[in-house]
């Protein structure tokens, strides 16, 4: 058997495991409640009392901060990992009732959701282990360390580019309602709430990172790391803007949508 024919028989047997549904289920349901936690902090943002950064790193620093906080944290991570290795096991075999070029842009979509799952899993567990972990910070150092070497500043705009560019894809997939087609069949009061959130939730994470995407972009530009900060100095943009408080009280809504959305699909999403 080649080294190929191996991995797709291991990618089969994980993606076929009971156990590992359950667990991705589960892992929606926490995806859900860090996402309902980030729309929590946008809202503060939005009226001026920021408790904690705000994006999902944030979220989970806060969800740890609680009574039984961090196991909590380490449930979240165990889930999102799951996730991480189900979409995964998409990427190399999965969407097989797609064909050509739409299975291909599938399979891409997986591989980049193993990689933001993955990347969610590893940020809960640091925090569960008690290591500060400040994503905007991160962020921001690093775009100063790419801005002071040779060609960083290049990077940083064809990163934040590539990021305004997601950003875009998440408001057409969400607006589209491309989503649908994931979801195992349901009640047609519960698919209409479902097609609701879904589009309010993708539309309002397309937003924020598109506008999170721009302020890289500017970074690289003007030589500006503080403007790299991710999620956090996107909503701290958005809040400054006219009618900001209002714009961002809307994105905090959709997120909170997205939420919602992601406890559905832990009982209806195809898996």
């Amino acid at each position: 058997m080649s080294a190929a024919s191996r991995a797709e028989s291991t990618a089969s047997r994980a993606a076929n495991s009971s156990a590992l549904e359950a667990l991705t289920r589960a892992g929606f349901i926490g995806y859900g409640i860090v996402h309902l936690l980030f729309a929590w902090l946008a809202l503060q943002i939005a009226f001026d009392k920021p408790a904690a950064e705000g994006d999902q790193s944030g979220a989970l620093m806060t969800i740890a901060q609680q009574p039984l906080g961090k196991f909590l944290v380490v449930a979240i991570a165990v889930g999102l990992l799951a996730m991480a290795i189900w979409q995964l096991s998409e990427a190399l075999i999965g969407h097989r009732s797609e064909q050509g070029k739409s299975r291909v842009f599938e399979r891409i979509a997986s591989a980049f959701r193993t990689v933001v799952y993955a990347y969610f899993a590893w940020t809960a567990w640091k925090v569960f282990k008690g290591v500060p972990q400040s994503a905007a910070d991160t962020q921001q150092k690093k775009t100063q360390d790419l801005l002071t070497s040779g060609g960083g500043r290049a990077v940083v705009i064809i990163a934040g580019l590539a990021l305004a560019g997601l950003g875009i894809g998440l408001v057409i997939y969400g607006l589209k309602k491309a989503f649908a087609k994931h979801l195992k069949p349901m009640p047609p009061h519960t698919r209409k709430v479902a097609m609701r959130l879904g589009a309010a939730g993708y539309s309002a994470k397309g937003i924020a990172y598109g506008i999170a995407g721009v302020l890289f972009v500017v970074a690289g530009a003007t030589y500006d790391p503080a403007k790299a900060r991710g999620l956090d100095a996107a909503l701290e943009t958005l809040r400054g803007q006219a009618y900001g408080a209002v714009l961002l009280t809307l994105v905090a809504l959709g997120i909170a949508a997205f939420a919602l959305f992601c406890f559905l699909q832990s009982k209806y999403r195809k898996v």
